[in-house]
């Protein structure tokens, strides 16, 4: 009984805490929409690739480099912060978030594949490409979750356009 009582506790917590991540993650992907759009527009990328890409990285826009350094993509590079334990981030610190999303934005330019699916709408095509381009250290996880956060984008922007 105390065992059965105790796994029932467990899966509940982490049922409840999905739930709560992909509220968050919902919450972040409306917050920043705009910005993704218009970048979009301007680089080529496909919002929904931008958008899913910075929720996977910063966490729905809790973890530390996304509250610290406002990287919203786990980009490496320069930052100014030490911690209480005198160690650095390895991450790149940016004045606002908007500064980071244009940075990845600016980074994915310079990917080999940039010219061939520049202005393609198939958020696959490009994600593929990002993991096979090393934007990630563990590619097939990073691939799986970004794909996982762009089927609910997809998802959520064909029930609203119903």
């Amino acid at each position: 009984m105390y065992r059965m009582m105790r796994r029932c506790l467990l899966v509940s917590g982490l049922l409840a805490m999905v739930i709560i991540a992909r509220a968050q993650n919902s919450s972040y992907i409306n917050n920043h929409k705009f910005i993704a759009t218009v970048l979009s527009n301007y680089y080529g990328i496909p919002a929904p690739v931008i958008l899913s890409i910075a929720t996977i990285e910063s966490s729905g826009g809790e973890g530390p480099a996304a509250k610290v350094l406002n990287n919203h993509f786990g980009i490496e590079g320069e930052n100014y912060i030490v911690n209480r334990r005198g160690h650095k981030s390895r991450y790149k610190q940016y004045s606002n978030e908007i500064s980071s999303y244009i940075d990845f934005c600016k980074l994915v330019t310079h990917k080999r594949f940039y010219n061939r699916l520049k202005d393609n709408d198939d958020c696959r095509l490009w994600v593929k490409a990002l993991s096979h381009a090393g934007y990630s250290e563990l590619p097939e996880q990073w691939e799986q979750k970004v794909m996982s956060v762009l089927d609910r984008i997809e998802h959520e922007s064909d029930v609203a356009s119903r």
